[in-house]
């Protein structure tokens, strides 16, 4: 896929302090822009940047992968992860998370990107079904536009930043070659 201005997606195999700063920015901008992805407003860059380590001892144990975008001048505007740990008796399953855009790269086909990088990842790894759960309809458009299924929606799963419920909805995608 086409990326605008040089924009790459990478695999973070490892994530050194340019990257949790990089990061903590999306997801901080994320929230302010009142995306319900497990944090509350206000976001402080402490909250956001614990987060990210401890996420990168998760992808250092193999639990994860993180895929982040980056623009031509090294600064991450995305990022997406693949859960791989999962139940014994869910070996060929992924589950999709923190799908993140910040709100100045969007509508440019990163969304898009990070998808497919991340359905790659996945089916290389093995897995044959992935799954997610969003709030945002922007995002249930595009996840629609890629082939994931919608199964339904849960009424006041989660809080938006601001405190009031909101509905999640579940979607999920079979991989194959």
């Amino acid at each position: 896929m086409k990326l605008p201005d040089a924009t790459q997606i990478r695999c973070l195999p490892t994530i050194g302090e340019h990257e949790i700063r990089g990061l903590s920015e999306v997801l901080i901008d994320c929230v302010e822009g009142g995306a319900s992805v497990n944090f509350m407003l206000p976001i402080s860059r402490a909250t956001a940047e614990a987060f990210w380590r401890s996420t990168s001892a998760s992808v250092a144990r193999g639990d994860r992968v993180l895929l982040a975008a980056e623009d031509a001048a090294g600064a991450i505007v995305g990022t997406v992860q693949v859960i791989w740990a999962q139940p014994e008796n869910q070996p060929h399953r992924g589950e999709l998370a923190k799908m993140l855009v910040h709100r100045r790269a969007r509508r440019r086909g990163i969304g898009a990107a990070l998808l497919a990088a991340a359905e790659r990842s996945a089916l290389s790894a093995g897995k044959t079904l992935l799954v997610l759960d969003t709030a945002s309809a922007d995002a249930e458009r595009l996840y629609s536009r890629h082939g994931w299924k919608r199964c339904g929606q849960i009424p006041n799963y989660a809080l938006w930043p601001d405190g009031t419920p909101c509905a999640t909805t579940i979607f999920y995608k079979f991989l194959s070659n």
